[in-house]
């Protein structure tokens, strides 16, 4: 075991920065849902805003961020 057991684990990121991206991940990914909501056949724009911030939503997290790669590792 390479940590002491009087030493405490030490947490990737603090509660409050977690909450707040999963806010902002969970705001863009329902916009997303909602922007269908004015999809008609007339009018394919809500559809590019839908594949804009369901993109987002996924990619900010995993790759700006540095997420994708944070389960498991110790």
């Amino acid at each position: 075991m390479s940590q002491n057991a009087s030493q405490p684990i030490e947490k990737e990121n603090p509660m409050g920065q977690s909450i707040l991206l999963f806010v902002f991940s969970m705001v863009l990914f329902l916009g997303a849902i909602y922007s269908l909501t004015f999809l008609t056949l007339e009018n394919t724009w809500p559809m590019a805003v839908c594949l804009v911030l369901f993109g987002l939503a996924f990619w900010i997290p995993q790759t700006i961020l540095g997420r994708s790669n944070s389960a498991g590792e110790s």
